[in-house]
């Protein structure tokens, strides 16, 4: 049993598979860069900001 630990254990260390590239760390941020500026138009659209201020004015009304 004890070689066939040390093989598989071998195989898992020699992948190189450690962790993120600099090139997936690159894609990552990228997109998660675009989901921000998605998010900020959805937030600043006038829909929205209406829907915000509705709710904050209903809230002050509620509270006195």
């Amino acid at each position: 049993m004890r070689p066939l630990r040390m093989i598989i254990w071998r195989c898992g260390r020699s992948a190189g598979d450690r962790g993120m590239s600099t090139a997936e760390y690159a894609v990552g941020t990228v997109a998660a860069a675009a989901f921000a500026g998605l998010l900020f138009k959805i937030v600043t659209s006038p829909e929205v900001r209406r829907l915000l201020v509705g709710i904050i004015n209903r809230a002050l009304q509620l509270a006195g």
